[in-house]
């Protein structure tokens, strides 16, 4: 059986393996692209299944719409995703990668957050439940519950869902 201060020791130890990984992750990608983790997160979802709306890439990416957007404003400046309205109804925009963004995609590799949230599909609910409940814990032992959650990495903030799903 553990002890108190092996367990808290290994926590310590963990929580540092991830900041880890993301920060590398993030400066990698930043040096390489001039982009945010979320930006090519973004670019990425919109490759696999665009053409897509704002609202969908938000729930693929678990992040509020008016964070995506503010992300896709940033790439379409960059020349890297274009916005068409659909012919059928001119108020949907199907947004797709310009062929500058094509190119990007084959050189750059899977951001941490989209293959995260990959892998997270894979677990059980109960499993989840359970990750979710002990970050959960953490969040609250640091006092930081009621912060505004950005995508990791980005100074794009995550508005949060309203009581009730919705946003």
């Amino acid at each position: 059986m553990q002890n108190k201060h092996d367990v808290i020791s290994n926590i310590m130890d963990n929580m540092r393996r991830v900041f880890q990984i993301l920060n590398e992750q993030s400066q990698r990608i930043k040096q390489e692209t001039g982009l945010t983790g979320p930006q090519l997160w973004a670019i990425g979802v919109i490759h696999e299944h665009g053409p897509i709306n704002i609202s969908n890439i938000a729930k693929l990416m678990y992040l509020h719409p008016t964070t995506v957007l503010g992300i896709i404003d940033r790439l379409e400046t960059r020349g890297l995703v274009s916005r068409n309205r659909s012919k059928d109804d001119r108020r949907v925009i199907w947004l797709e990668l310009t062929q500058d963004g094509k190119d990007l995609v084959q050189s750059v590799p899977e951001v941490i957050q989209g293959l995260l949230g990959a892998r997270l599909e894979g677990i059980a609910l109960n499993d989840l439940a359970e990750i979710d409940e002990g970050i959960g814990h953490l969040v609250k032992i640091i006092g930081v519950q009621e912060m505004l959650p950005k995508p990791m990495f980005s100074l794009e903030m995550n508005k949060p869902k309203r009581k009730g799903g919705n946003s």
